[in-house]
């Protein structure tokens, strides 16, 4: 049994990964300092799993903390979720975001290299690309940011290929995620965003429960097939799977980025109107005038990861809506 650190693994993304990693045999250990995340996931996830959950309160800021942790546990090798993600709060507040995502990914580095773990799965984002130059993306698109939280993930990924190149026996998976979406099938646990969503599958679901007047949907005058931004939507459990995939290939590889996204784009309208399918609801909606700097389509070409690492996603749009909702039923104020 590999034993795996998590950081930032009560989070959205990092406690469904828990899960699959469970699943498939790994002793996946979260460590967290809950900034951004609830203790009560601990709770779900030992509903889930039918299992004591190991985790540690920790800043990945502290790295005496974080080698401690590694060599407690022995780890052999480490899944970083950890870091801030909102673009908004990004602008404003960029300090916070240098601080938190790139000092803490310089401190896990070190940790990882005095403690000789070697394989490293890094929780990067498409925002890496910047505006599209064309589409669908695919891995060897120009990389580009256009805000601070962008730049964070765009810096750590070239952080990351100056490690790989200093110290061989580090293997790296870079994981450029789309937009992830939907909950465990179980219902127990899902995305909390704390105050206003910041993402649109949370917002047309809070919406859908009542607790939002109406979806905003910015712009209706694009050059997509109904007028709204299409972007690139991918079920959150078929993301975590990505995971366990790229994990075990580094056994095989050295260092590698890959996207992980449907290679479909859903409009904000589709979202609205299978998430009402799903929902049995009607959803409010007023359409708005544009906002600066969205682009009128983002998606994924998700090829080069079925090759390389064996993976493609299984879930549809429908699949999504259904089981966000689930979640946002059972737990209409969050955790």
């Amino acid at each position: 049994m590999k034993n795996i650190l998590l950081t930032g693994g009560a989070g959205y993304i990092g406690s469904h990964t828990f899960i699959e990693l469970f699943q498939c045999g790994f002793r996946p250990i979260i460590y967290d300092n809950f900034s951004n995340s609830k203790i009560e996931v601990i709770n779900r996830l030992s509903q889930i799993c039918n299992s004591e959950i190991e985790y540690i309160k920790g800043d990945i800021r502290d790295q005496n903390q974080l080698e401690a942790s590694i060599r407690d546990y022995n780890c052999e090798a480490i899944i970083h979720f950890a870091g801030l993600k909102a673009v908004g709060e990004s602008v404003s507040n960029p300090d916070l975001y240098y601080s938190n995502n790139l000092t803490g990914t310089v401190c896990l580095l070190n940790a990882i290299n005095n403690t000789g773990v070697t394989k490293l799965v890094f929780s990067s984002s498409a925002t890496v690309y910047g505006k599209p130059i064309y589409l669908p993306i695919d891995e060897k698109h120009p990389l580009s940011a256009t805000n601070p939280y962008g730049r964070t993930k765009l810096f750590i990924e070239e952080m990351l290929r100056d490690y790989a190149n200093a110290f061989p026996k580090l293997k790296i998976a870079i994981l450029r995620y789309f937009n992830p979406a939907g909950a465990h099938e179980s219902g127990l646990i899902g995305e909390d965003p704390l105050g206003i969503p910041n993402n649109l599958m949370p917002y047309v679901s809070q919406v859908a429960a009542g607790l939002r007047t109406h979806v905003n949907v910015w712009g209706n005058d694009y050059e997509t097939h109904d007028g709204t931004g299409v972007r690139d939507f991918i079920h959150v459990t078929d993301l975590a799977k990505g995971h366990i995939k790229a994990l075990n290939k580094l056994d095989d590889l050295t260092s590698i980025a890959v996207n992980l996204g449907t290679g479909k784009g859903y409009s904000v309208m589709d979202i609205i109107k299978t998430f009402q399918e799903a929902a049995g609801t009607e959803i409010p909606y007023q359409f708005k005038d544009r906002r600066n700097g969205d682009v009128a389509s983002c998606y994924a070409n998700p090829s080069f990861a079925n090759k390389i690492i064996g993976w493609k996603a299984e879930r549809n749009l429908f699949e999504m809506c259904k089981d966000h909702w689930n979640w946002q039923k059972n737990n209409p104020n969050g955790y």
